[in-house]
C-alpha cells in the first residue's frame, strides 16, 4: 500500500460585508452575481487541482477570507462537496472556517456541521463596542455573544476567538478587560495579534506610518490626522499589553505555543503549525498561495483573470523555486515563532548539515544579547527575544 504525503488546503473566500479600517487582505464587498461566479470557478479549480494532487492525503483544511461565513450555506456545502469528491481528506482532518458575527445563522451553522467542519474561528477583535466601531467592524459585542451561543448550541467544541491588541486608544487595563471577558467564555483557542498599520488601509491614511518606522525615529506613536482618532499606544504600553496577554490567559489554563496564539491543551491549530513547520500546502481561490515540493506559487489576484484561468496549467503567477539557503532561512524564522523553537536535529534531517555550521554567528550573537536560548536541546526565543521577535527573525535572512 502506497503511503501518501500529507497536504494542507487553504481556501480563500475574498468577500466581506464591509472592509475593516485596518485590513489589507485580498477581500472586499461584492454583488450576488460575482459571488455566484466565484463559487462556480472555485469548484472548478478544486476539481482540476484534485487530479493533480491525487498522491496526497489532506490533513487540514482552512477556509479563510474575507468573511467565508458571508456565503450562503448551500454554496459552502458545494465547496466542501467538491473538496471531498476530489481530494483524499483524512478522517481526522482539522477543518476550520472563519466566521464573523453578523453573518452567522442557525441554518448555516447546521450546514457547516454536515460539511464536516470541525473548528470555527470567530473574528471578535474586542469586547468594547467603541473599539469595534473604530476598527470598522460590522458587529457589536452583543452580536458576537449571540453568535457564540449559537455555535455552541450547534455543537462546535473547537472554537478560536480572534482578538487585536495595541489598537488606537487602547490601554493595558482595557486590553485586560477584553482578555478576561473572552477567557471567561472558555473558547478552546485564542489568537491575539498586535495591530500593524498597513499601507493602503484607512488606518494608514490616519496614522501615516507603520509602528516600526516610528520606533526607529525614537518618537511617540503617530497620532491621527483627525482629532476623532485616538493615538496608538506607545511602545511601553504595547509591551505591557503583550505581557498581560500571556499572564492573564495562563490564569485560565491557556498556554502560548506561538508568538500570538494561545490554546487549551490539545487545541493548538494544526493548520497554522503546518505553516510554521513548512509543511506542504495548496492554496485554492483568488490570490491563494501554495508551497509544494519547495516551489512557491499563487493564483491570480485579479478577479477577472482568476475566473477565466482558475486551475488551468497557466494560471499560477510568480512561481518561485526555493534554494536550499532560502529553505534554511524559512526553517529558522518560521520555526522560531513557535514557543518550543527549532530543533537542531530536525535541521540536520532536513538539510544534511549541522545548524551551527550554518548559523553559528547569528545564534551566538543573539544568545549573547539574551534573545535566544538553548533549552532541552531546542533553540528558542527568550522572553526578551519574543518582545522584539521581528529583529531576531531578520538575523536569519541573508
Amino acid at each position: 500500500m502506497m503511503i501518501k504525503k500529507e497536504l494542507e488546503l487553504y481556501v480563500h473566500i475574498p468577500f466581506c460585508v464591509k472592509k475593516c479600517a485596518y485590513c489589507d487582505f485580498l477581500s472586499g464587498p461584492a454583488q450576488k452575481k460575482e459571488m455566484d461566479s466565484y463559487v462556480d470557478a472555485l469548484v472548478r479549480e478544486i476539481g482540476l487541482r484534485g487530479i493533480e494532487y491525487r498522491g496526497y492525503d489532506v490533513s487540514t483544511v482552512f477556509v479563510g477570507g474575507g468573511t467565508p461565513s458571508i456565503l450562503k450555506g448551500v454554496d459552502t456545502a458545494r465547496i466542501f462537496h467538491a473538496i471531498r469528491e476530489n481530494f483524499s481528506v483524512k478522517r481526522d482532518a482539522e477543518v476550520t472556517i472563519e466566521v464573523n458575527p453578523g453573518t452567522v445563522t442557525e441554518e448555516k451553522a447546521e450546514i457547516w456541521k454536515k460539511c464536516g467542519i470541525t473548528r470555527l474561528s470567530i473574528g471578535l477583535q474586542s469586547v468594547r463596542n467603541d473599539d469595534l466601531k473604530l476598527l470598522g467592524r460590522i458587529h457589536t459585542y452583543e452580536q458576537f455573544l449571540r453568535t457564540w451561543e449559537l455555535v455552541r448550541k450547534t455543537g462546535f467544541q473547537n472554537v478560536n476567538i480572534d482578538l487585536i491588541s495595541a489598537i488606537p486608544g487602547q490601554t493595558a487595563e482595557s486590553w485586560t478587560e477584553t482578555l478576561r471577558t473572552v477567557a471567561e467564555l472558555c473558547p478552546e483557542h485564542i489568537s491575539a495579534y498586535s495591530l500593524i498599520v498597513e499601507e493602503g488601509t484607512p488606518f494608514y491614511e490616519q496614522y501615516g506610518t507603520c509602528r516600526s518606522a516610528d520606533r526607529m525615529e525614537g518618537g511617540d506613536r503617530m497620532r491621527g490626522k483627525s482629532m476623532e482618532y485616538p493615538p496608538l499606544p506607545d511602545e511601553d504600553t504595547e509591551r505591557m499589553i503583550y505581557k498581560a496577554t500571556e499572564q492573564v490567559l495562563a490564569e485560565y489554563g491557556y498556554h502560548r505555543y506561538e508568538v500570538s496564539n494561545y490554546a487549551l491543551p490539545g487545541y493548538e491549530c494544526r493548520h497554522n503549525i503546518g505553516y510554521w513547520e513548512r509543511k506542504e500546502y495548496l492554496g485554492l481561490g483568488l490570490g491563494a498561495s501554495s508551497l509544494v515540493c519547495e516551489k512557491r506559487f499563487h493564483n491570480p489576484t485579479d478577479m477577472g483573470r482568476y475566473l477565466a484561468k482558475c486551475g488551468t496549467p497557466d494560471s499560477d503567477e510568480e512561481v518561485e523555486f526555493l534554494s536550499t539557503e532560502e529553505q534554511m532561512e524559512e526553517f529558522m524564522f518560521l520555526g522560531l515563532r513557535k514557543t518550543e523553537g527549532v530543533s537542531p536535529e530536525d535541521f540536520r534531517r532536513a538539510f544534511g548539515k549541522d545548524i551551527m555550521d550554518i548559523y553559528k554567528v547569528q545564534i551566538r550573537k543573539l544568545e549573547a544579547q539574551g534573545l535566544l536560548e538553548n533549552a532541552g536541546g531546542r533553540i528558542r526565543l527568550t522572553e526578551r527575544g519574543t518582545d522584539i521577535s521581528n529583529y531576531v527573525f531578520g538575523e536569519f535572512i541573508f
